[in-house]
């Protein structure tokens, strides 16, 4: 690393360095899974302001638009509102040679609408009961699944709830259930581990990335996306992500910290 040692570990210049090199892996990858006709969908979810859109921008930027797709559905219709929950989501799945990214998504209802009292304990537990055998047959008809989870602190949350608020060219950011987000911040923990003991599962597990350092959890997020996936030509040494900021769910890490309480 160089001495351009800025926003809590990694200067600009470094962090740009990586950033591009790891552009170059991601569109190797694209190449590989275009040409072997591959699904890959990554769901990315976490709490307000956690940095999912500037993790999703820097994924994307320099990828193929024609086989690259980010989701991001906003509230659901009344008609939308009466049909299977799944069935909203469905359409947007990957096809062959396509690489999704839902910037939210069916676990929506293991965390806003849970904790806003957007459904019912009734709605609730069907999603939970039910989820399970969703991923299972979009694991088993040949998408490549992966659940990612960005976490971060109660202050951090609040100094980027602040700052949406003040920068005039982050505003479109600002809504109604951001504002409660700080208020209801146990609530949403509660809602976050339930929802890690009951969907972590062997086929399609969650990953946890740190995020309090945007820099860093945009490089490891990126890493450990390519270190999962093979490809021709990968730069091995370039995707080893850091397990302190990237690791795969357990119920210790609630524990000891590694998890924002």
């Amino acid at each position: 690393m160089g001495k351009n040692r800025k926003n809590g570990g990694i200067g600009k210049n470094d962090y740009e360095t990586i950033l591009y090199g790891l552009h170059i892996e991601l569109v190797k990858l694209q190449k590989h899974f275009i040409a072997q006709g591959e699904k890959i969908l990554v769901i990315l979810e976490g709490r307000d302001a956690a940095g999912k859109d500037g993790a999703i921008k820097r994924i994307t930027e320099h990828l193929s638009p024609r086989e690259t797709r980010v989701v991001a559905l906003g509230k659901p219709s009344d008609r939308e509102k009466t049909t299977w929950y799944f069935q909203r989501f469905a359409p947007h799945l990957p096809a062959a040679q396509e690489f999704v990214l839902f910037n939210r998504s069916w676990y929506n209802r293991a965390g806003v609408e849970r904790v806003m009292g957007f459904c019912t304990d009734e709605e609730y537990e069907e999603f939970a009961s039910t989820v399970h055998e969703f991923e299972h047959m979009l694991v088993r008809s040949g998408i490549r699944l992966f659940k990612y989870y960005l976490d971060i602190s109660k202050s951090e949350q609040k100094k980027r709830l602040e700052a949406r608020r003040t920068d005039p060219l982050k505003q479109w950011k600002i809504s109604p259930v951001d504002e409660q987000a700080t208020k209801y911040w146990n609530d949403y923990s509660r809602a976050r581990n339930e929802m890690f003991a009951r969907t972590h599962l062997e086929f399609a597990p969650w990953t946890v990335v740190r995020a309090d350092n945007k820099r860093l959890a945009r490089l490891n997020l990126i890493k450990d996306i390519l270190g999962r996936l093979d490809y021709e030509r990968k730069d091995e040494n370039l995707v080893v992500s850091d397990p302190e900021i990237v690791f795969e769910y357990t119920d210790q890490h609630l524990k000891d910290g590694l998890i924002a309480r």
